[in-house]
């Protein structure tokens, strides 16, 4: 696929007043900002023609920045010394390019490193928040790439502007407002009540620089070994409706009366770890986690508002032996990830709070966290992150939502990606990247209920 950028700007926010602040603003991150990826995270939305023209879709985003004006705003740290973000109205970059061809022949069936021509360059840490590449296919077909900063919006946060920004291009006003709070929302309790470890939880000793240290012998052997060798591939798995009402009904079938069944994503997620174990050949004594994000807004008392604009998340970590997880039902497998998540509550929120914002230990220990996207290999673990319940489908132009949302290509081993269907009927896309080797044995597997 060959991609002509066309033209790069800076977009800055638009007031409807036409008066804009007057003072620039710091506004420090939150424990949860500063506890995530700092990283842009890229989405790629594709429209099927007729779509407004670039134009229109550039004042939609001038008109949602300065609603979003976090967005427009640039990281740093501010004069109290606290990593924060500059409300100074710098803009987002905007790119627009086209392809020479129709999207039915060029647009790739998922992740592939083809799919980063589709959005602005983020592996160089961009200083805009947001980068947006509008490309066009001679077909009048649209992609959409949009890359934002992880630090300034969680997942829900991200689909609640994208909506605004579709609202802002069909002239709509921008509803309901964001919620921007998020440099006093969230104050620890007086004395601190830290009931949970957060060490080498959230967050993490920086490892040692001197040689073999930082991994033991066999754990180098598998990263640096002729394994480690073999490219990443992402696969994208088709989870039809029918394929996911029955994994449920397995999952749930040795369930108590007295309990409800497991839900979608408990069933999908346990059943893609056993798969994603078998694929890698991991036996008895080998332990195997994954890393859940779980949204807050909905757990903490008093609930954060869903339009609040930063991040909530915090991780649950179900984990098993290797040897047990594969040899006992996908219900076995659902309970550990229903357990697991189940304890990222309120308490266990309030409880980070208060350990980051006040105990000094992060700073006092040189404490960073253990969201790292540096890691290319996280065998025997998964890292999963589901958009089952946000809506990215959202975004509207003018001419109807997207008929494909997926990720750009993250070759991050182990990493999994569940996006509901465009088509709105129940079923669902897995975006599971394994090595070559692996993957073969995972296709062969995914679709048989065990």
């Amino acid at each position: 696929m060959k991609v002509k950028i066309e033209s790069s700007k800076i977009v800055k926010p638009l007031y409807e007043d036409g008066e804009a602040p007057a003072h620039a603003e710091w506004v420090p991150l939150s424990v949860f900002d500063k506890v995530t990826y700092g990283e842009h995270v890229a989405l790629i939305f594709a429209f099927r023609p007729p779509n407004p023209p670039n134009s229109e879709v550039e004042l939609g985003l001038a008109k949602a920045l300065a609603v979003y004006r976090e967005w427009a705003g640039r990281i740093g740290d501010g004069p109290d010394g606290r990593r924060s973000v500059l409300l100074k109205d710098a803009g987002a970059r905007f790119v627009e390019a086209a392809v020479d061809a129709p999207m039915a022949v060029s647009l790739p069936s998922g992740p592939s490193p083809d799919v980063r021509r589709l959005h602005p360059r983020i592996d160089d840490g961009p200083v805009e928040l947001v980068q947006v590449q509008l490309t066009r296919f001679s077909c009048g077909s649209l992609a959409v790439g949009f890359a934002g900063h992880h630090q300034i919006a969680d997942g829900q946060a991200t689909a609640n502007f994208l909506a605004a920004w579709g609202l802002a291009t069909r002239r709509l006003p921008v509803s309901p407002a964001p919620v921007c709070d998020r440099g006093t929302r969230f104050s620890p309790r007086e004395p601190p009540v830290v009931l949970f470890p957060h060490q080498e939880v959230e967050y993490r000793t920086p490892a040692p620089n001197k040689e073999g240290d930082a991994m033991d012998k066999e754990q180098e052997e598998f990263v640096f070994g002729a394994v480690a060798q073999d490219k990443v591939k992402v696969h994208r798995m088709h989870l039809s409706k029918e394929f996911v009402v029955r994994l449920k009904a397995q999952a749930s079938s040795g369930l108590p009366p007295s309990r409800h069944g497991y839900t979608t994503f408990q069933s999908v997620v346990a059943h893609l770890w056993r798969a994603i174990t078998v694929a890698r050949r991991l036996g008895a004594g080998v332990t195997t986690k994954v890393r859940i994000s779980v949204n807050g807004r909905t757990r903490m008392h008093p609930p954060v508002p869903r339009d609040y604009f930063g991040n909530v998340v915090l991780w649950a970590f179900p984990r098993s032996d290797a040897g047990e997880l594969v040899s006992r039902s996908v219900g076995h497998a659902a309970e550990l990830v229903y357990r697991a998540v189940a304890d990222v509550d309120d308490a266990y929120f309030r409880s980070f709070v208060d350990f980051a914002s006040s105990s000094g230990a992060v700073e006092a220990e040189g404490l960073v966290p253990t969201a790292d996207s540096e890691q290319a290999v996280l065998c025997p673990d998964l890292e999963v992150d589901a958009w089952l319940g946000i809506n990215f489908h959202g975004l509207d132009f003018g001419g109807g939502g997207p008929f494909r949302v997926m990720p750009t290509y993250y070759p991050m081993e182990g990493s999994l990606f569940l996006v509901p269907s465009t088509l709105g009927d129940g079923s669902m896309e897995a975006y599971v990247a394994l090595f070559h080797n692996h993957l073969e044995e995972f296709k062969r597997i995914c679709h048989k209920i065990t």
